[in-house]
């Protein structure tokens, strides 16, 4: 019976060996076709409880807890909100990946203004006014439409890959989160650290509400600009008497509300003498004032240019002066005496030198002239209108718009008429504060508010240990911010502190808090609107002081904790008080917290409430995140509001440290906006590229800096990510068929290049290990990406795809030992690689694994590798026939810092670098195809390295630089052009013997 021919012979009789060579095999698709795949693994992740997985994988371990920002439930995510959630995601999945216990808690900040300005808009769309319907029904809608858009963005966020605990989110709307916000303000109470005070303020008339620094954004605008006369009645210098200071201002509208003028003293003022008037002006300032009053024939009796100059008063000498507004004749209010006051905010930058003051519509102002008796009047009100009962222009308005300060509107025709206003042109062109919201300008308005105040001292936290103490116990060292901290500090200098003691990312960040803190005025808590947890005090109205009894307070947070904010009411009133006070002497306060007061409140709700289970500190602490992580618009935002709450009830910062990012501009560096058409959505992103191409995105730019983002970035962010699929994909086919017997476990019996890749693994794993601890997201991404697209696909695989292909016969079953080796390092880089990524492509490490490991579960339950100790098997090394063990593999020899062997293969990258780049012209002008038949010559050819194997030419020969076409004939099988080869198709030699039977 004649035997039936092997492959290997019928190859060598027919000429064809494909059947002999090893080509990589994998069920791996080069299309990657995300936006239909990622879905499908979502949802066999939330089938399968992967974050429930997680936690108990970890549980135990060291802990790291982000606390998450609460951004509002108002909208689809955007891209700045999805780069957000993206760098927490990444935070967490490598602090995961380390090995820690790093549980994610989502939150939503569901009460405020945003909120409530959108079931307005609702009412205003079906003609019905928010103020007839009852309270509780409003806050209802609120509280749909805030649940409405957690569901909707949870939804979006899950698909972008984050992983948390979505069905326990936290929300400021909660009735436990009420409870605590309102205990948190009670603490403040009860630290005799709130105070009611009459103050201006940001506000939004058209909201009518006080807003919060946090919530004003910065616009250019163009208003117009006037020049008014006061007429001097009463002055220590007799020839001032009769003379007119002119005052100049871009807001017409406060001119109903002067009460004083204020002067620089330091600064030198003129005397200008023109016709039958004269006009007080700094000296400094006079051209300016012949420019406007001259281009302007609007004025009355305005100087023109040529005037004559008089004598020069120092502004010191005007103390004592005293002026009448141009409007006196009304009497009342306006009849009253306007003093001129010292003020060293008064410049010579613009104006004339002189500034009027009203109390009621500016900081310096109301400053000023309290300090000299003079209080607010409140003329304007909410919606931005003079009261009615108002001497001038009484029940008109609303003071924010432009026709109603216009040259010729009311309040520059009155002006005209009493012979007071010199210029008015609506020409001027600054930079105005916006409520964030409705776009709408905003004023200083002085109206009672609550206020925590930033420089008393607060008894209640505990007196720093004395300075000795600190710098033994510091290392020698104390921090000037301790300085004065001995004593019980003021809010502000325990929040500095803290500043001092926090971890910034970048550096920057703590000096842009810092200056923010340094300055603050007191913290505003209180708005004037609805929905919204309420500032819960009852006030005697005989004295004015709030109530601070605890046995009250604890009744209040029991009733907010088990109805809500709708149960701090008029009819429970009694209830609250109790029998020790009657409700019918006191107060009770219906404005609600600045938003920023509740969001600075939530580490209490979710770190110390002991709701989530995972954020229970092991060591029974209770306070402090390890980071908090938002928009570096933050720092006078959440991180200040959280800081400030925190110090102020404990004395601490509620994180270690801090990360900020920049924001998301459009591919030329402009400012997203929808009225430019250049918004990018991230929904759409997902839908046409996937979530793991817009995760390596935000993973791959400088987020702590501005950056861009348009289809030409994501192009070149798609490119990447193919080249790293395909990295993947290749790893996939060439480990196909691996076993644990083909593994080589001597690291020091591999050949060169192998330990060379592996101490570039080590150095790679020590370099991402560092970016991590660093927060350094983009450096990590950089360092996958070139490791996978240089070090392997560029160079180690493209030398030894030979051995991989050819390698392998009956005769070597699991091939040579190169071969073996080589497999035996693709698989450590494998193993090291898929967890590398899986922070940054979530969905598609996922893919990569279970592609190999079908049964072994998420790669997201996979640890840190253990390159140190990689290729040794060890105890749960490999996969078996329930799947891969989620251990990375352990190592022999320690090959990190071995750095002769890396300056050595540095200096063979680059020869080879110069040999492809001559190799080039002659495959360009096709006098070769491939580098397989090229011979070169080097200068310094020789050693213990395989050129031809490594440059993937011919041969290569000692001699001055050159590169011909080989003479060597061609071998049939590998295709390498090789002495041996005795005709073109016939075998070398290596081919021979792999392919002889055994």
């Amino acid at each position: 019976m004649t035997d039936t021919p092997s492959s290997e012979q019928r190859a060598k009789e027919t000429g064809d060996y494909r059947d002999t060579v090893f080509l990589p095999k994998t069920d791996f698709p080069m299309k990657a076709g995300l936006p239909q795949k990622e879905p499908a693994i979502l949802a066999k992740w939330l089938e399968g409880n992967l974050e429930g997985q997680i936690r108990e994988a970890r549980r135990g371990r060291d802990q790291f807890i982000l606390h998450d920002g609460p951004p509002y439930a108002n909208g689809d995510m955007h891209i700045g909100h999805a780069l957000n959630h993206i760098l927490k995601d990444m935070v967490v999945r490598t602090q995961t990946l380390k090995g820690k216990d790093a549980p994610y808690v989502p939150g939503w900040d569901c009460h405020g203004l945003p909120i409530e300005w959108k079931v307005e808009e609702q009412y205003r769309k079906k003609k019905l006014n928010k103020d007839e319907v009852p309270v509780e029904e409003f806050r209802a809608e609120c509280r749909a439409y805030a649940q409405h858009w957690v569901d909707t963005q949870r939804e979006q966020l899950k698909r972008l890959g984050i992983g948390g605990d979505w069905d326990h989110p936290y929300l400021t709307m909660d009735y436990e989160a009420e409870a605590t916000i309102v205990r948190e303000l009670l603490k403040f109470a009860a630290n005799d650290m709130l105070y009611r005070g009459a103050k201006p303020v940001m506000w939004s008339p058209v909201e009518k509400t006080a807003l919060a620094e946090a919530e004003i954004e910065y616009e250019d605008i163009v208003s117009t600009q006037i020049d008014v006369a006061f007429e001097i009645v009463e002055s220590p210098i007799k020839e001032l008497v009769g003379a007119y200071a002119v005052i100049w201002t871009t807001t017409p509208w406060t001119i109903p509300v002067n009460q004083a003028i204020a002067y620089g003293p330091d600064i030198e003022y003129v005397l200008i003498h023109h016709g039958d008037r004269r006009y007080l002006v700094a000296e400094d300032l006079c051209y300016g004032l012949s420019l406007r009053t001259g281009a302007n024939e609007r004025g009355s009796g305005a100087p023109p240019s040529g005037e004559t100059k008089v004598t020069i008063y120092k502004g010191s000498d005007l103390a004592g002066t005293i002026a009448r507004h141009p409007m006196h004749a009304l009497g009342g209010f306006f009849a009253r005496p306007r003093p001129f006051l010292a003020g060293d905010f008064v410049t010579t930058d613009s104006g004339t030198g002189l500034v009027h003051m009203s109390p009621d519509h500016g900081e310096d102002d109301f400053d000023l002239c309290k300090a000299n008796g003079l209080d607010p009047v409140f003329a304007v009100e909410g919606d931005g209108k003079y009261r009615e009962d108002w001497g001038w222009l009484g029940g008109q308005g609303s003071v924010i718009n432009p026709k109603f300060n216009a040259p010729d509107g009311p309040i520059c025709t009155d002006l005209r008429e009493a012979g007071a206003l010199l210029a008015a042109s609506a020409d001027y062109k600054h930079s105005y504060p916006h409520s964030w919201r409705s776009k709408a300008k905003v004023i200083y308005r002085c109206t009672p508010q609550w206020f925590v105040p930033m420089d008393k001292v607060m008894t209640h936290i505990e007196p720093k240990a004395p300075r000795e103490q600190r710098w033994e116990s510091e290392g020698g060292a104390i921090n000037p911010a301790e300085e004065g901290l001995c004593d019980a500090p003021t809010l502000r200098q325990a929040a500095m502190h803290a500043i001092d003691r926090t971890r910034f990312v970048p550096e920057k960040g703590r000096n842009r808090i810092g200056s923010m803190v340094k300055d603050r005025p007191d913290w505003v808590l209180s708005r004037q609107r609805a929905w919204g947890v309420p500032i819960t005090l009852f006030v005697d109205r005989k004295t004015g002081h709030y109530l601070n009894d605890p046995v009250v307070n604890d009744r209040i947070v029991a009733a907010v904790r088990e109805g809500g904010v709708d149960a701090w009411n008029d009819a429970r009133a009694q209830e609250y008080l109790g029998d020790k006070y009657n409700a019918a002497d006191y107060e009770r306060i219906v404005d609600i917290l600045d938003v920023w007061f509740d969001s600075g409140c939530t580490h209490a709700f979710v770190l110390e409430s002991g709701r989530w289970p995972a954020l229970v500190r092991h060591d029974g602490s209770t306070h402090s995140a390890d980071l908090y992580l938002e928009g570096s618009d933050q720092h006078r935002g959440w991180f200040q509001s959280s800081l400030l709450e925190s110090c102020g009830t404990r004395g601490q910062a509620p994180y270690k440290a801090v990360l900020t990012h920049g924001f998301t501009m459009d591919s030329k560096g402009f400012k997203m906006s929808k009225s430019l058409g250049n918004t990018i959505s991230p929904i759409d992103l997902m839908r046409d590229y996937g979530a793991d191409i817009l995760r390596l995105w935000a993973l791959s730019v400088d987020f702590t800096e501005d950056h861009r983002i348009g289809k030409e970035i994501l192009t070149g962010v798609a490119d990447q990510y193919r080249k790293l699929r395909n990295s993947f994909r290749y790893l996939l086919g060439a480990l196909d068929g691996f076993t644990e017997e083909e593994r080589i476990t001597d690291v020091t019996a591999m050949p060169e290049l192998e330990r060379y890749m592996l101490s570039l693994l080590a150095d790679l794993d020590a370099k991402l290990a560092r970016a991590v601890d660093d927060f350094d997201y983009n450096s990590y991404t950089r360092l996958l990406a070139d490791f996978c697209n240089e070090d392997l696909s560029a160079f180690y695989f493209d030398i030894r795809k030979d051995v991989l292909y050819c390698d392998l016969g009956r005769a070597a079953p699991l091939g040579t030992d190169t071969r073996r080796a080589y497999r035996s390092v693709l698989d450590t880089l494998f193993h090291a690689l898929v967890r590398y990524a899986a922070p940054v492509l979530v969905f598609t490490s996922e893919e990569v694994w279970g592609t190999r490991y079908p049964g072994a579960g998420s790669v997201h339950l996979l640890e840190w590798p253990e390159i140190e100790t990689l290729l040794h098997p060890g105890e749960g090394r490999g996969p078996s026939p329930a799947g891969a063990s989620s251990n990375p593999p352990e190592m022999g020899p320690r090959l990190r810092g071995d750095t002769a062997l890396t300056e050595k293969w540095a200096q063979i990258r680059e020869t080879r670098a110069l040999v492809t780049e001559r190799i080039e012209p002659l495959r360009r002008e096709k006098i070769i195809r491939s580098s397989l038949e090229a011979e070169v010559w080097l200068p310094n050819e020789g050693g213990d390295v395989d050129f031809e194997e490594i440059f993937i030419t011919s041969s290569v020969h000692r001699g001055d630089w050159d590169v011909k076409r080989t003479e060597n004939h061609k071998c049939g099988r590998c295709w390498r052009h090789l002495p041996e080869v005795e005709t073109d198709g016939s075998l070398c030699n290596r081919c021979d013997t792999v392919l002889t039977s055994a």
